[in-house]
C-alpha cells in the first residue's frame, strides 16, 4: 500500500527537480525570461506541499502497521 503513496511522490518529484534544473540553466545562460513568476510559485509550493503530505502518509501508514504487528 505505501508503493502506491510513494511512486506518484518520487514521480511529482523528479518533475519539480527537473524545472528547477532548467531554470537555473537558462539563467546561468542569461535568459531574461528565466525569473519565476508568482503563478509558477504557488503551484511549485502547492505541489512539494502534496508531495510532503503523501509521504507522511505513507510514513504514517508503515508506521501504523509495524506497530499493530507489535501488539
Amino acid at each position: 500500500m505505501s508503493d502506491v503513496l510513494i511512486r506518484p511522490a518520487l514521480i511529482a518529484a523528479g518533475g519539480l527537480s527537473a524545472r528547477a534544473r532548467r531554470a537555473h540553466t537558462a539563467r546561468r545562460r542569461g535568459d531574461r525570461d528565466a525569473g519565476v513568476s508568482t503563478l509558477e510559485m504557488v503551484i511549485i509550493t502547492l505541489g512539494l506541499i502534496a508531495v510532503a503530505t503523501l509521504l507522511v502518509t505513507a510514513i504514517t501508514l508503515a508506521v501504523t502497521r509495524r506497530t499493530d504487528q507489535i501488539k
